[in-house]
């Protein structure tokens, strides 16, 4: 009986670790954790030609005023990077904030490319 038991615990085991999600990184979301109200956070996103022909950034805008962005580059070649750097003023918020970053570019496949920012601001 306690073959049985051990064998079903077992098989129970493997089976919640096969069916268990696997924690998947996204590298156009940025996570600042929990911030002090007012503080300005700052991080800069990695921006990569993967095509294979130039790809020019036609605009980088932000879902909020209280958000500023930039690219470092206006012009990739094939396999170049760029930094798209983001800084949100987080005076007026309190709780869970996320905002968004769009980078346009002239590339109708990857015409717009949406980076993400979220914080937990508390006072």
């Amino acid at each position: 009986m306690r073959k049985i038991i051990s064998l079903f615990c077992f098989s129970f085991l493997i089976f919640q670790l096969a069916c268990a999600e696997k924690e998947v990184i996204d590298p156009n979301l940025w996570d600042f954790g929990k911030a002090k109200q007012g503080q300005v956070l700052k991080h800069d996103f990695l921006f990569k030609n993967e095509t294979k022909s130039v790809l020019n950034i036609t605009g980088v805008n932000t879902s909020c005023g209280c958000t500023a962005s930039q690219s470092d580059k206006k012009s990739l070649k094939p396999g170049e990077s760029t930094a798209i750097n983001v800084s949100f003023n987080s005076h007026g918020y309190l709780g869970e904030v996320k905002q968004f970053i769009y980078v346009n570019t002239d590339n109708a496949d990857l015409a717009v490319v949406r980076f993400t920012i979220k914080a937990q601001i508390t006072k």
